[in-house]
């Protein structure tokens, strides 16, 4: 057996908004999220197979069979009981802000993480105790305050750690009646090892399952039972995470933030139709490149690598880089990522484009070019921070190259998505 003497015996919620995009347009149209048969469509240009269902409710999943992020538009039955609405990420995002601020009545700031859009880590050790007599007590306290100020429900994972909170949220308090699961060192041979969907549990996914599986390894408890030293041969660091998961022990502190080794700014885009010429692509690799090349000179960086990723319809592709001497000038970013894109390119289908810098550096000087005279230099800099700034007051839209308007820009459809998806209006 595990000896758990030596780790920390916390109290963490995993906190979760049921059916999140589903609920908020329930309850902003007048519905009672459980209640509704609802569904939010997204009909961007990037979806494909005219249009993704995003979130659903628990009543569209139980009477039509519908399934988030799978089920598209052709699967929609023809039924007047079926509401269907756009997404609004900006109002989702406004939402989540809110749940969050409300979550600080119950734990200070630092112990607060969200963790996506509609999940958060609450780490209410030093401070449940203020708010009831039990855990659960909290948690279901929690979960009404949340639903008198935004009408949303809370489903709620409980864990002496981070790990065993989503466990527990994931496997049980989605199907609990009061919504709430519970995990503890003392529970993980009961809660924890006969979990045998490997590809559904919390950090496995589908390429580790498989492994596991080849050796063997079919449920948790097969997983904790095997030898540790052996999965640490095999996997490397990822063994002796998954031998510890299996044990129920993670050793994550909410309020120490974890910090990045090396910081990388960059962008990436599902192309809304096949790309297969050269032009087009040109035209769509500089408006992300511009892109990113803004989002350095916003956060005071320049960078000194740049990564181009081309993805192929078929899956395949390619993926090159260049360096060069620090800079966040959009001309000289763009002018690598064009080399690099002319450079490989053959001619085939693409669906999809990334461009990343690394090797950041503060933005604190500009280095002079031999072949470029200084004051050409000084005005691209000045010029490039002028367009952004005017971009960041009036909007993205209201300056954009010529370009943009040719059939293979995507810049200005994109400026008004968020996430890929309609931002629609938080206030309407």
């Amino acid at each position: 057996m595990y000896d758990y003497r030596n780790e920390r015996y916390g109290v963490v919620f995993m906190i979760d908004a049921k059916s999140f995009y589903a609920s908020v347009e329930a309850v902003d149209h007048g519905y009672d999220p459980l209640q509704v048969p609802l569904v939010v469509l997204s009909q961007g240009p990037n979806v494909g197979g005219g249009g993704l269902v995003l979130a659903t409710s628990p009543m569209a999943k139980k009477m039509f069979g519908l399934k988030t992020n799978v089920s598209r538009r052709y699967d929609l039955p023809e039924d007047q009981r079926l509401k269907i609405y756009p997404p609004r990420m900006n109002l989702y995002i406004k939402k989540n802000l809110e749940i969050n601020r409300l979550f600080q009545e119950f734990a200070a700031p630092e112990d607060i993480q969200p963790y996506s859009i509609d999940e958060s880590i609450v780490d209410v050790t030093h401070s449940w105790h203020l708010f009831g007599q039990s855990p659960v007590e909290v948690a279901q306290r929690m979960q009404r305050r949340v639903y008198e100020a935004t009408g949303l429900y809370l489903t709620i994972g409980i864990g002496n750690n981070p790990m065993q909170a989503k466990l527990a949220l994931d496997n049980y308090a989605k199907r609990a009646a009061n919504m709430i699961g519970i995990i503890s060192y003392e529970t993980v041979p009961n809660m924890i090892w006969p979990l045998n969907d490997l590809e559904q549990v919390w950090s496995i996914g589908h390429r580790t399952a498989r492994k596991l599986q080849r050796l063997g390894i079919r449920t948790l408890y097969d997983l904790a039972h095997y030898n540790p030293n052996r999965l640490k041969e095999l996997f490397g660091v990822i063994g002796e995470q998954l031998y510890a998961l299996s044990w129920g022990v993670d050793r994550a502190i909410v309020s120490q933030k974890t910090a990045v080794k090396e910081q990388s700014i960059g962008n990436s885009q599902v192309l809304p139709r096949d790309y297969d010429n050269l032009t087009d692509l040109r035209i769509v690799v500089r408006e992300i490149t511009e892109q990113v090349a803004a989002r350095l000179r916003f956060q005071h960086k320049q960078a000194q690598v740049l990564s181009l990723t081309i993805s192929y319809g078929y899956g395949e592709g390619f993926s090159k880089q260049a360096t060069f001497v620090p800079t966040n000038l959009s001309t000289n970013l763009v002018q690598a990522a064009l080399f690099l894109l002319t450079d490989n390119y053959q001619g085939t289908v693409v669906r999809n484009v990334a461009v990343y810098t690394s090797k950041l550096i503060p933005d604190k000087f500009e280095q002079l070019d031999i072949f470029v005279a200084p004051e050409t230099q000084v005005l691209a800099h000045k010029l490039d921070h002028t367009i952004s700034a005017i971009q960041r007051q009036f909007g993205f839209t209201k300056l954009v190259k010529a370009s943009s308007l040719l059939d293979g820009g995507t810049a200005i459809e994109r400026a008004s998505l968020v996430g890929g998806h309609n931002g629609g209006n938080a206030y309407e």
